[in-house]
């Protein structure tokens, strides 16, 4: 009978979130394929666990998948995992579990810690819709064409990138999508655990200020619709109010209303705080409503 690959989440940094279940996996499946032993045998004797230990990674995909795959025909259970959070989420471990799946060979995931979700739960933009895309490519021709992909790309936006490549990444993205808000997440469930929400450019001039350190995960917002050429400014300044009185701040409200409008912020703000109270004109109004 045919095994069974496991694709087990392990830690991204905190050991106390491997989950019993994922533990129980480790220590029952007959051998455990590894992005990097040395990571994962860490893991294992914290856990108490002694189990043969084969590598899997980029490089050597094809070599070990086949032999893992023989493995797993002779009636071998296998654990798959990588150095943090889960496989083959932009990880070789999804080759894997492709030739598996071809082969007919069981496939079952073990869920538990995710960079990208975990960054995204805590990023304050719209979470009921979004698309993981991974790392950035090096190359330039291949980088600009993903951007200009995602150029109207509506849902939230989740990236993963190293610390050296952290200020090109942030600028590239400014440039070929807008200035747009972004949560920042560095060592997830790490000691020095940090999320910053600015929007690009200030990112950008705070990372230029303060050198990137560890592993990090962009959130970035989504292209707004499209604005309408036409807007109803007084029920815009009804919503500015309405959010005022929820006990967000007049510039904040402002902004909110513009991009749920089209209506301009500028224009709400100035309208709003009492500055432009007289001669509220509507763009859709008639000469006879303006009174021209």
């Amino acid at each position: 009978m045919t095994g069974t690959l496991y694709i087990v989440a392990t830690p991204i940094g905190n050991l106390e979130d491997i989950s019993p279940r994922a533990a129980r996996t480790l220590s029952e499946v007959d051998f455990i394929a590894a992005e990097d032993t040395r990571v994962t045998l860490k893991l294992l004797n914290h856990l108490g666990i002694k189990k043969h230990l084969m590598s899997y990674h980029a490089h050597n995909s094809s070599h070990s998948g086949e032999r893992i795959l023989e493995r797993l025909s002779s009636g071998e259970n296998c654990a798959l995992v990588t150095d943090a959070g889960t496989p083959a989420i932009s990880d070789p471990g999804e080759t894997l579990a492709a030739m598996c799946a071809l082969a007919g060979a069981e496939v079952i995931a073990i869920p538990g810690p995710c960079a990208a979700l975990s960054a995204l739960q805590v990023s304050g933009l719209p979470s009921g819709r979004f698309t993981f895309e991974g790392f950035l490519s090096t190359s330039r021709k291949s980088r600009a064409a993903h951007l200009e992909e995602l150029r109207n790309e509506r849902r939230t936006m989740i990236f993963y990138e190293a610390p050296h490549k952290l200020l090109r990444t942030l600028r590239d993205l400014r440039g070929a999508l807008g200035d747009r808000r972004a949560s920042i997440s560095r060592e997830l469930t790490k000691l020095h655990e940090q999320t910053l929400r600015f929007t690009l450019a200030d990112a950008i001039s705070h990372f230029e200020a303060t050198p990137p350190r560890g592993e990090f995960v962009i959130v970035l917002e989504g292209a707004r619709e499209t604005a309408p050429e036409t807007f109803d400014i007084e029920r815009a300044l009804e919503l500015v109010e309405t959010y005022r009185g929820g006990g967000m701040k007049l510039r904040d409200a402002a902004q909110r209303v513009s991009a749920e409008t089209g209506a301009p912020k500028n224009l709400l703000y100035n309208l709003a705080s009492g500055s432009a109270a007289r001669g509220l004109r509507r763009p859709d109004a008639s000469p006879e409503d303006r009174g021209d």
